[in-house]
Parts: C-alpha cells; sequence; structure tokens
C-alpha cells in the first residue's frame, strides 16, 4: 500500500479527494503543476514514457491515473483523455469501427451524435438507431459492431438496463461503450456492469466550474485502450496542461459536489410533482419516475439534471427570465445551476417549452424558491 491508498477499502470522497495523486516527495507539491512542453530531453534511443507532448505528457497522466481509479476501484484500468467529450466519443467510434461495419446509436442521446452518424456512414459504416428506454436498442443489434448507449439520456432522463444489453451485445460479438457524463463515476461504473468502454464529456459534472472543456475514456482492454490513444495521437485531440492540472484539481470535491447536486435535484423534483402547470417531469431518482427501478439497479446517485415540460415556448422563456440564482445557459453539471429551453437548439426531439435543469450546490431551499416564484410568474 502507498501513499496513495492502494488495496485499501475507501469511500468515494477519499478516493476522489486522493485519487492519481503521486508518491509525495519532500519539498514537492501534493499535486505537481502542469507541464508545458512540446519535446523533451531525448537523448539516445527514444524509451521512456515522454518523447514529444502529442504523445504524453506527464500531467495528463496524473489525471488519466485518478480518472481510472474513480472509473475501475481496483482494476487495472486505463484512461486516455481528450480535448473534449466529442472527441473522447469520437476517437471510440473511429478506433473500433472499419467500413462495412455498424453501429447502434441512441436515438435520443447527446445533440451532436447526429453529426457524428454523418461521419460514420461517410466512411462506409452502417449507423442503427433506437430510443434508450425499455433497451429497445437490442432490437437492431444483430451484426453490429459497436452498440452506444447513453443512460440517463441527455435530454429525456430515460434510462436502460446497463447489465442486459452488455450480456446480449457481448453474445452477439459487440463491443459496448456507455456515455457516462450525466451520471459521472460517482453516480455510476459502466466497467464494473460490464462494459467495455466508459465515456464522458468531463467538460460537465466531473469537473463541475464550466470552465474546462475535456472528455476521457476509460476501459479494462489494454488492446482497446491502446487504439483509443493510437487514434488521439493521429488526430492530436489533446488537452492543454492547464486544462488537465484544474480537472485534476476539481475531482477532489467530486464527491462534496455530486452529493450536493443529487440532494438538491431530488428536492427540486420533488417541489414540482406538485404542480399543474408542468408536464413530463423527469428525475431518475423520483419513486415515481419510469427510470427508477432499473436506475435504482445500476446507479449509486442519479445526477443534477431534472427536466419538464411547460406548456409553451412563450411560456418557458418567461419563466427562465425570471429566474435570479439560475443561469439561462446550455451544458450542464457545474455548481452554479444552469436551465434551458432545450428546443432551442433544434436537434432534441422535445416539445418547445422542454426545460432542461441542471441544479447547483446553491441551498436548495434557495433555489426552489426562486423556481417556485418563477413558475407562478411565468403564468399568463
Amino acid at each position: 500500500m502507498n501513499k496513495r491508498g492502494d488495496g485499501m477499502s475507501i469511500g468515494d470522497g477519499t478516493r476522489a479527494v486522493r485519487a492519481g495523486l503521486p508518491d509525495p516527495v519532500k519539498y514537492e507539491p501534493t499535486l505537481p503543476g502542469p507541464v508545458f512542453a512540446a519535446h523533451y530531453h531525448l537523448p539516445g534511443e527514444p524509451a521512456g514514457p515522454y518523447t514529444y507532448g502529442r504523445d504524453e505528457n506527464p500531467t495528463w497522466t496524473h489525471l488519466e491515473r485518478a480518472i481510472s481509479e474513480l472509473e475501475a476501484p481496483g482494476e487495472p484500468a486505463e484512461t486516455v483523455v481528450f480535448a473534449s467529450g466529442m472527441a473522447a466519443i469520437s476517437a471510440v467510434a473511429f478506433s473500433q469501427l472499419r467500413a462495412g461495419d455498424a453501429i447502434v446509436l441512441p436515438d435520443d442521446g447527446y445533440q451532436a451524435l447526429p453529426l457524428l452518424r454523418e461521419r460514420l456512414e461517410a466512411y462506409g459504416v452502417t449507423v442503427r438507431t433506437a430510443p434508450t428506454a425499455a433497451d429497445a436498442q437490442l432490437h437492431v443489434l444483430e451484426g453490429a459492431r459497436l452498440l452506444w448507449i447513453e443512460t440517463p439520456s441527455n435530454p429525456g432522463l430515460d434510462v436502460c438496463d446497463i447489465r442486459r444489453l452488455v450480456r446480449e451485445a457481448h453474445a452477439a460479438g459487440a463491443l459496448v461503450a456507455v456515455d457516462n457524463t450525466l451520471a459521472t463515476p460517482l453516480g455510476q461504473r459502466p466497467l464494473e456492469l460490464g462494459a467495455d468502454f466508459s465515456v464522458a464529456s468531463d467538460t460537465k459534472g466531473m469537473t463541475g466550474h464550466g470552465d474546462i472543456l475535456l472528455g476521457h475514456v476509460t476501459s479494462v482492454n489494454p488492446e482497446l485502450t491502446a487504439g483509443v490513444r493510437r487514434w488521439r495521437k493521429v488526430v492530436g485531440a489533446i488537452p492543454g496542461p492547464m486544462e488537465a492540472w484544474l480537472a485534476h484539481r476539481s475531482l477532489a470535491t467530486l464527491q462534496l459536489r455530486v452529493d450536493r447536486q443529487c440532494a438538491g435535484a431530488l428536492i427540486l423534483a420533488r417541489a414540482l410533482e406538485a404542480r399543474a402547470d408542468i408536464d413530463g417531469l423527469r428525475y431518475p431518482g423520483l419513486p415515481g419516475d419510469p427510470s427508477y427501478r432499473i436506475a435504482s439497479q445500476q446507479m449509486r446517485r442519479f445526477g443534477s439534471v431534472v427536466s419538464f415540460v411547460l406548456p409553451d415556448r412563450e411560456w418557458a422563456e418567461r419563466f427562465l427570465d425570471g429566474l435570479l440564482l439560475v443561469d439561462d445557459a446550455t451544458s450542464f453539471g457545474g455548481v452554479r445551476s444552469t436551465a434551458e429551453r432545450r428546443g432551442r437548439w433544434g436537434g432534441d426531439a422535445v416539445p418547445e417549452g422542454f426545460i432542461r435543469f441542471s441544479v447547483g450546490a446553491e441551498d436548495p431551499e434557495d433555489l426552489v424558491a426562486d423556481v417556485l416564484r418563477a413558475l407562478d410568474e411565468a403564468a399568463p
């Protein structure tokens, strides 16, 4: 056992605080600062971990080890960090698929997935889609090389049974990648549920302050990881060392942030249940939610996002304009609450009055009071 606590049975908060830290060295900082280097001293043969800045960086190494410890405690997992969540998503798809292969995507997933589909089809990959709910992707799985799961889905918050989909996909010869952005590794661990890849946009809950673009891919299969790492080298989708250092710094508060956000999200969802002016309330942690049964079997925390529908576009915009403690902004998972009328982007199959609400770290009673007041004032 070293000073990072390897081999110990520790809680999520302890792991988040200590994840990825190097062994202590006298007079050195606990978390070394970012390394800004395009190249390194390299006499003789180019052997060793650091040769050129597009390939590796010590700051990435610390962050990748930290994320691996969170994604798969006690397992020999490897993580590859990227400049954004879409870079991570693209790396899995393009490192694993060839012309003639097939991939199954959710048709209710992240808004940029249609852009990925367009590129894959241009390269000769067959793309099939199905909804997240009711494990519907299983119906179009036959012959696929890769199954892409997003659970809970963004923005609809539907949930699928990861264990079941992994079991069926592996039996059919397909790999499984899970977009775990909304849950974070503290909410669910796809690799423990059998998935081949756990992927996330760390722009959101993992770093939690709305000031970093970052993504990662984690796997316990070294061959799969090597393919993803090779793809990063080819396309150069690397994170800056400052962003990687800030991300690692932010992980120390992950458990504090996520617990606060999840508790606040549940309180808000319960307050909204009694409102007659909203429809389609969704939060996987509500016992009455359609996703609750499966979510409670595979999730340890239910996330920061609540969604609901107001009667029309104008009503929704009045509500958003009336909020005092909530920013009208896209993305989610930050310490400051955000909300938006998701239909304004045009890429999600949602009603015009659909609201995606990301609960931050404000006092829940203050946030609920602000939301209820803004709803009252938004009514015609």
